[in-house]
């Protein structure tokens, strides 16, 4: 549905009129696995996030507090929760390039010019003919949205975290 966007802007008509009619068009034309298609890419680009924004975390929290930039608040927590929205971002910005030139190769359902023959593929043509920065398309508007997630996120578990009485590390 959400590529049903990029349709309208070119004044096609869009696959679904809202969810459950493209629950029901889906299962219909592809079967309850339909409904599953491109879940891998998914999952591949949620767990570069996650890396990213786990380890990334604790790895910067570590450095901060022992080279003694600062001590175990907030300003430690949140220089950390923005170093882990880069590397979230820095990692999951070229599987979100490659799985949206996948996904737009496809028109109501139908792939009109097939482009790339699997992620793979994409991945190479799109270095070989744009270059490396390719993958990193769409950097900052990605950071925006992540970075004040991190920051939210990280702020409030230290603060739980601290309220429980639960040691950092």
């Amino acid at each position: 549905m959400q590529a049903d966007g990029l349709m309208v802007g070119r004044g096609i008509q869009p696959r679904y009129s809202g969810l459950f009619d493209a629950l029901n068009k889906i299962i219909r034309a592809e079967g309850y696995l339909g409904l599953w298609k491109g879940v891998s890419a998914n999952v591949q680009r949620a767990f570069l996030v996650n890396m990213g924004e786990l380890a990334c975390y604790d790895h910067a929290k570590r450095l901060i507090i022992g080279n003694k930039i600062s001590n175990d608040n907030i300003y430690a927590h949140t220089l950390s929760s923005v170093m882990s929205g880069l590397a979230a971002t820095s990692l999951s910005c070229p599987a979100d390039v490659i799985k949206t030139r996948m996904m737009n190769q496809s028109v109501g359902g139908v792939i009109t010019d097939i482009k790339y023959r699997n992620s793979y593929d994409c991945l190479v043509k799109t270095v070989k003919v744009e270059g490396l920065r390719a993958l990193w398309k769409g950097f900052l508007p990605t950071w925006a949205r992540l970075g004040p997630w991190q920051f939210v996120f990280w702020v409030s578990y230290e603060k739980f975290r601290q309220i429980s009485g639960l040691q950092s590390f």
